[in-house]
């Protein structure tokens, strides 16, 4: 595909996404119905797609449209292409600019459009983050990095950046976890590297990891919102005598014993009825669902389609599942609270909503991550009794 039939089909794409359909299955969609395009047109019109859902606001202001086409034009004004060289209407490219699209608007970026959010995150994010709302947003508009968190089960930080160099896959260390390694060159290599496919790396966000590194070392564990497993696979790999995982969604989990055993980890998964009697434990960790802010660079889909009413039940969920996880905490155990969230409505809130609800307990130490280049948003706190 030339550069501007790829511009062409993401407008395509785009027009879809607006329609209401998740972003994901219309990809998968588009890529099945044009089986022409190669790998790196579909990475390519990926690439432009999710770039587009980060600045959307921006770029319909730069495109004078929020129509795929409209948003396509902004995107590349705001990454210094003149889209004049890719509408030309030759072969697959889209038709050329009509006069109103020629003309850039006037006046600098309104403040409003800048942030890329919609208005009520915009007032959530200046009431809830003060100083820092600002920066958080700006920060939001940028890819993520790319980031592995190291088996040290099966091997080592140098080995595995040898590994990796050897399949031309460039990383570097992470200064937020000693696990993490920083991909900078080859990362759609890294899937088909000896290094991935035996185990000795996985794909996991600095934060991510720096959450598990803070957690006290603990002969019971369970993971008691696993999803696809991913902490319990490094929990894993600091060594505990049991890890289990469960989800209230079992099909969340179902790549986690294959990659268990690429990575030479023994996790016990656990239908609801048997946590209690395969309890309790020494560390239960409540990785709960939560809006997902922290981590919106990787899905900036969620931003948009995200509601207050949606987010007050999801704080009422985090709620429920902490007073659920308590039974299942041993005498002297730690309960442990995480959330891929930069919201303190999702965070501390809701650790001081706990407590309030449940005396002799007591949160003995938190953290906060930001959203920059090392990694993703997160929040974590350790809650013990007192």
């Amino acid at each position: 595909m030339t550069p501007a039939a790829r511009v062409a089909a993401a407008i395509e794409i785009l027009d879809m996404i607006g329609d209401g359909l998740p972003a994901e299955q219309v990809l998968t969609r588009w890529g099945r119905s044009n089986r022409f395009a190669g790998s790196k047109d579909r990475a390519a019109i990926r690439d432009y797609v999710f770039d587009v859902m980060r600045v959307r606001r921006s770029a319909a202001w730069l495109g004078r449209a929020g129509t795929g086409r409209g948003l396509m034009i902004g995107l590349l004004r705001r990454q210094g292409v003149d889209p004049e060289t890719l509408f030309t209407g030759e072969g697959h490219a889209p038709a050329p600019l009509m006069d109103y699209e020629e003309a850039l608007p006037e006046g600098d970026l309104p403040a409003q459009e800048s942030w890329n959010l919609p208005d009520w995150l915009v007032e959530l994010f200046t009431i809830s983050l003060g100083d820092k709302a600002e920066q958080t947003a700006m920060a939001l508009q940028e890819r993520a990095p790319i980031t592995l968190r190291v088996n040290t089960a099966k091997t080592n930080a140098s080995d595995a950046l040898q590994m990796l160099s050897d399949a031309n896959v460039e990383a570097v260390a992470n200064p937020l976890s000693p696990t993490a390694l920083t991909v900078v060159e080859g990362n759609r290599r890294i899937r088909n590297s000896a290094a991935y496919l035996d185990g000795y790396v996985e794909l996991q966000d600095a934060s991510s990891q720096a959450v598990v590194d803070a957690l006290p070392k603990a002969a019971r564990v369970l993971d008691y919102c696993a999803g696809g497993g991913g902490k319990a696979l490094a929990i894993a790999a600091r060594g505990a005598d049991a890890i289990f995982a469960h989800d209230i969604d079992p099909s969340r989990m179902r790549d986690l014993p294959l990659r268990a055993a690429r990575a030479d980890a023994e996790i016990t998964q656990l239908e609801g009825s048997e946590l209690s009697r395969s309890g309790p434990y020494d560390l239960v960790l409540v990785d709960a669902p939560c809006s997902g802010s922290g981590s919106w660079r990787r899905a900036p889909e969620a931003k948009w389609r995200l509601t207050r009413e949606q987010l007050d039940q999801t704080m009422q969920l985090q709620d429920n599942i902490l007073d659920e996880a308590l039974s299942l905490v041993a005498d002297g155990g730690t309960l442990a609270y995480a959330t891929c969230s930069i919201l303190p409505d999702e965070n501390r809130a809701r650790v001081d909503a706990f407590l309030s609800r449940h005396s002799g307990w007591k949160c003995i130490w938190e953290r906060t991550f930001t959203v920059d280049e090392l990694g993703d948003g997160f929040y974590t706190a350790h809650i013990q009794q007192a």
